[in-house]
């Protein structure tokens, strides 16, 4: 195609597209929005047999998702990058038009769909969709070559069209992705564990959990809080040789310097006032199992000392005792703290940090776990409709939303509190908008209500959105921000002068 063509819209066209805009802005099951928008481009445009396709976002491939006139399950048909018309335009990101479709050897029809037709009297129309600058699928549609005036200017209408799908089929895809991957999680070789993801951070973390957990290696898991290093330490302990022993938390923070040597290693009866029994050390208790130091970066230079001694001479002396014992027990610590950091500051010994460091682990923060989002999210809900004795099964396109753009300075543990919470407040079998947390709830009543006008007003809420939640990611960032978008610092201030988005409070609430 050549330079991008400007067009002044009919009154059907810009009917056509606030009733898109309409139908995209409700909060119904994803696949019904897309079919409904195909519906409206047959019924109001004349281009008949759409098709939307979704860019997989793990293999690259490119699967046709709603099919307009026909009945296809997901991920029936599929293309991969440079395969065919659909295939070429999801790799190049460039729209293709055919005006003879019997003319162009590229043309698959993998559906079957224009099988029984004379194809010299279609035209087809390829455009990319694209979120953020990235292309997340695919639309394309027939219309008769005979109303086909200027092909161009189809083009550019139907790339009207793909501009307005682009967030909700980049949902849809994230949607699918998690369905799928719960497919190949249950064939798939991990360790037994509990962590539920499957992004990329969360994939090296189960590979390293599979390579140590056999081994007696001290292991280091760092995260921040609410990531779910608990769950790592129990993954490992229980797909070690170990299982069958017993696996001992010690909270470190919450032991002061003058009962941490009795807490860890026991002591013996009237070994001090208030001593009036005989009692098993923590580290006695984990004797042939596992020993789980959680916020272990907490410890004061005294307690790191004696747990030194521990850790290096495998045996100790209950407190009031002259008896030595000794101990098999393997070690995992655990820290939201950078101990390198704290080692160079004086505030953490060298010798312990390099003994507890011997197979760090580090569990990514929720913000940098993308698809994970919904897969945890997806996990709670069921956990928490048994619980609760509700029929709750799904979440709505608008929950959605909120949950993807939310950054989750609380991880884990935070989403599972949303979702809880969610559950507990939902009266039907769906969670909305309404049933998150009011942190959640970042925009106004006005911007979530449905916007009627013509195109560029339509046009121009869509943008005021992308620029909100590029910001909202990179949290207040204009540059990373500007760079997710594709355009420049320059046009983002401009547009938000536009658009009336007030930078400086999105910077200073780090959204």
């Amino acid at each position: 195609m050549g330079e991008e063509v400007r067009i002044e819209y009919t009154y059907d066209e810009l009917v056509a597209l606030h009733e898109i805009a309409r139908i995209l802005s409700d909060s119904t099951d994803i696949r019904d929005q897309l079919r409904k928008v195909l519906d409206v481009l047959s019924g109001r445009l004349g281009m008949q047999r759409g098709m939307i396709s979704v860019l997989d976002m793990t293999t690259g491939e490119v699967w046709l998702d709603v099919a307009q006139g026909m009945s296809i399950p997901p991920g029936a048909v599929t293309y991969r990058l440079g395969e065919g018309i659909t295939g070429r335009v999801a790799q190049t990101g460039r729209p293709i038009a055919v005006a003879n479709l019997s003319n162009e050897i590229h043309f698959l029809d993998r559906t079957g769909a224009r099988k029984s037709l004379n194809r010299s009297e279609l035209s087809f129309l390829c455009v990319p969709v694209k979120f953020r600058g990235r292309v997340v699928g695919v639309l394309s549609v027939d219309k008769l070559a005979q109303n086909v005036v200027n092909l161009d200017r189809e083009v550019a209408l139907l790339s009207s069209v793909a501009e307005l799908l682009g967030k909700v089929v980049y949902y849809r895809a994230v949607e699918e992705e998690n369905l799928r991957l719960r497919k190949v999680v249950a064939d798939a070789r991990r360790p037994k564990t509990d962590i539920v993801g499957k992004s990329k951070g969360i994939e090296e973390v189960l590979r390293l959990i599979d390579q140590v957990a056999d081994s007696n290696m001290t292991v280091l898991i760092y995260g921040e809080t609410g990531t779910g290093k608990e769950l790592v330490a129990r993954a490992i302990h229980e797909n070690s040789k170990r299982a069958s022993g017993p696996l001992v938390r010690v909270n470190c923070a919450a032991i002061p310097d003058t009962l941490l040597e009795s807490e860890l290693f026991g002591h013996e009866k009237g070994a001090f006032t208030g001593a009036m029994t005989r009692r098993r050390g923590r580290f006695e208790e984990a004797h042939k199992g596992t020993i789980f130091l959680d916020e272990v970066g907490e410890l004061s230079p005294t307690a790191q000392a004696k747990l030194l001694r521990v850790l290096q001479e495998k045996e100790f002396e209950p407190l009031g005792s002259s008896r030595v014992v000794r101990v098999d027990v393997r070690v995992i610590a655990a820290t939201n703290k950078n101990l390198e950091e704290a080692v160079e500051q004086g505030k953490f010994r060298a010798d312990l940090y390099f003994r507890l460091n011997a197979f760090p682990i580090y569990i990514p923060p929720l913000r940098e776990r993308g698809a994970d989002i919904l897969l945890l999210a997806d996990h709670f809900v069921c956990k928490y409709a048994k619980e609760f004795g509700k029929p709750v099964r799904r979440i709505s396109t608008s929950a959605i939303e909120m949950l993807m753009s939310y950054h989750w300075p609380g991880n884990v543990r935070e989403l599972e509190n949303c979702i809880e919470r969610a559950v507990l407040l939902a009266e039907g079998d769906t969670i909305d908008a309404v049933h998150l947390p009011p942190s959640l709830q970042m925009k106004k009543k006005s911007e979530n209500e449905p916007v009627r006008g013509k195109l560029e007003t339509l046009v121009g809420t869509y943008e005021r959105d992308l620029i909100v939640d590029a910001l909202k990611e990179t949290r207040g960032n204009i540059s990373e921000a500007a760079r997710i978008l594709g355009t420049t610092r320059r046009i983002i201030h401009y547009k938000a002068k536009k658009y009336g988005i007030d930078l400086g409070k999105l910077r200073g609430t780090g959204a």
